[in-house]
């Protein structure tokens, strides 16, 4: 197919921005070739999640062990959803990066880290039916400005060609924010904290939805909103986050 005339002007502008701007990495901001990577020296430093890893909530095995294989975590305690899968591990490499985005108002990565999401999380984006965000209640919204869980579902939804329903689940409860708490604290601080907006019932009954976040912790928050949309009708919940924190405790078993 030719190039159009607008084609090329607009690369020609692209070119000469670039040679002004150049684009930085997602992480440092370093001058790189191309806009939405890392650059040399930050890719290695972060911990990619990539198999082995638990079949049920993706948390990473130093070795594999067969296919299929479970944590301990999740053999003792299974979750109500039915796959969590993630980019990176939450760690010292990423927390700048992932902090950044979510309190320093550099919604400039979303589009960055849904295209990672998008690989990492493939195989439940073609599974799903519907991508639903966790909710921000309003109080938190108006001091945040915007849903970081929101603007990922968004970007992922025009990746995956899948609806996208921002307003599917509402936090009722404006619940203190999990950093500091214990794993059990956590799950008291959110239980019963979501609803599913009324308006959307009718959409969700028998839907496969892919629940999104920023970061997986405890797994206390993703529990909760998909107690809350299985309760309501769903035939099936997935996760899919940017990053989660890996612990030892989930040893395999």
């Amino acid at each position: 197919m030719p190039i159009s005339a607008r084609q090329i002007i607009r690369h020609m502008q692209k070119t000469a921005l670039d040679a002004v701007f150049p684009p930085g990495c997602v992480n440092c901001s370093e001058p790189i070739d191309s806009p939405g990577n890392l650059c040399s020296r930050c890719w290695p430093e972060m911990t990619y999640i990539s198999a082995p890893f638990c079949d049920i909530c993706g948390y990473p095995f130093e070795y594999h062990a067969g296919d299929g294989m479970i944590c301990a975590a999740c053999l003792k305690r299974p979750p109500a959803y039915s796959k969590a899968r993630a980019v990176l591990k939450y760690d010292e490499a990423s927390r700048d990066m992932i902090l950044g985005y979510k309190h320093s108002d550099q919604t400039n990565r979303a589009p960055t880290f849904a295209q990672w999401m998008n690989r990492a999380g493939l195989s439940l984006i073609d599974g799903c039916d519907m991508i639903c965000p966790v909710p921000l209640h309003r109080q938190r919204l108006i001091q945040r400005r915007f849903n970081q869980s929101a603007m990922l579902a968004r970007e992922l939804s025009k990746l995956g060609d899948k609806p996208a329903i921002l307003d599917l689940l509402i936090r009722k409860h404006h619940t203190r924010t999990q950093g500091g708490l214990s794993a059990r604290a956590r799950f008291r601080n959110v239980r019963g904290a979501f609803e599913i907006n009324p308006a959307r019932i009718s959409q969700l009954k028998g839907a496969r939805i892919l629940l999104i976040d920023d970061v997986l912790t405890t797994g206390a928050t993703v529990e909760a909103c998909s107690k809350c949309l299985l309760d309501a009708g769903a035939l099936n919940v997935d996760v899919l986050t940017f990053s989660r924190v890996v612990r030892a405790a989930n040893n395999i078993i």
